[in-house]
């Protein structure tokens, strides 16, 4: 290819998504070296431009972990997407919004960000971009006794992982099991392409920021083991 014709496709890719290059992992995803984000992540790279992750993975989706909460009608807690927080100022109290998103492809990879802002669109916005400088590659399989059928469908083992005073433990399923844990559980096993996985929690579950942080802990201690499965 022509090096004008090179230079111009260049231009039109980083003129269509809005985004200039400031790191050299950046410069060289613009340039064509990296195809994948496999091999970004296989080689230990770190990622600081959300940018990057989008243009790799073009079908990356998100969903939003409801942390916050307020009292609902009746008792009980009505789940929101930020939680509100409070510090006390001379000039009065001071807000301020957290959230929590989770992003994936539904294949093999996934991300978990929390930000926070005086605004709830901003604290958004800002948890997302965190996510997708923070994902990871999922090691799947089927290590059921029960399966035995070779296929991606779940885990080759089991794992585990502990934040503040949740554990959770995940255990490889045989097809057809799905996903069985809570809602919040469900949404980044989902998008991280896990089909059937039995989830086992103690703690404070109610504590969705633990309990979700405990989730991604456990999925990226299975690339700690090596060697094929």
């Amino acid at each position: 290819m022509p090096e004008e014709q090179e230079t111009k496709m260049k231009e039109d890719v980083t003129t269509e998504l809005g985004w200039i290059p400031k790191t050299k992992l950046g410069k060289d995803v613009l340039s064509g070296k990296y195809k994948t984000l496999e091999e970004i992540l296989e080689k230990g790279l770190v990622i600081l431009e959300p940018e990057i992750v989008d243009m790799l993975v073009p079908n990356l989706k998100d969903d939003v972990i409801y942390i916050g909460g307020s009292p609902g009608k009746g008792g009980g807690i009505r789940r929101t997407a930020t939680k509100r927080t409070a510090r006390m100022h001379k000039s009065g109290r001071r807000f301020k919004l957290t959230a929590m998103v989770v992003v994936g492809d539904e294949n093999n990879i996934v991300g978990v960000g929390k930000a926070a802002s005086k605004e709830h669109r901003i604290a958004l916005e800002k948890a997302t971009e965190q996510a997708k400088l923070n994902v990871i590659r999922v090691r799947k399989g089927c290590g059921s006794w029960e399966c035995g059928c070779g296929e991606q469908h779940s885990i080759p083992l089991k794992t585990e992982a502990k934040v503040g005073s949740v554990t959770v433990r995940l255990f490889p399923a045989p097809k057809g099991v799905g996903i069985v844990a809570n809602e919040a559980s469900k949404k980044i096993l989902r998008l991280s392409g896990i089909k059937d996985v039995w989830v086992k929690t103690e703690g404070s579950t109610s504590t969705k920021e633990n309990l979700v942080s405990a989730i991604f802990q456990a999925l990226k201690n299975l690339n700690s083991t090596k060697g094929d499965l």
